[in-house]
């Protein structure tokens, strides 16, 4: 199998794992976006190594397709984060340590 077939396997793949861990995050399954960044990053160890000058078009193409994923699953996980922090503040009825401390030096 030639290098540029390899690599656009590698980024089909990386699309398909984006997919599963967006839909992992979406339905809160800890374990699918556990295995999902495990997957992931043993294609970047498999794309770190491809030679830039096999990028054709489609591999432009589907990379920045990955890094626009990327990012909206990165975005979805800190909104998720952000909305459990707020949940945990309600319930315990006192906000985060951190932005208090940060608040009262912002005011000192």
């Amino acid at each position: 199998m030639s290098e540029n077939v390899k690599l656009k396997d590698a980024l089909r793949q990386m699309l398909a794992v984006l997919e599963i861990e967006r839909q992992a995050i979406a339905g809160l399954d800890l374990d699918a976006i556990t295995a999902a960044t495990r997957t992931k990053l043993g294609l970047c160890d498999r794309l770190e190594s491809a030679d830039l000058a096999l990028f054709d078009e489609e591999c432009r193409a589907m990379s920045r397709a990955a890094r626009d994923a990327n990012e909206v699953n990165r975005q979805m996980r800190n909104l998720v984060a952000a909305n459990i922090a707020a949940r945990i503040d309600m319930l315990s009825g006192s906000p985060r340590l951190y932005g208090a401390k940060r608040r009262a030096a912002a005011g000192a």
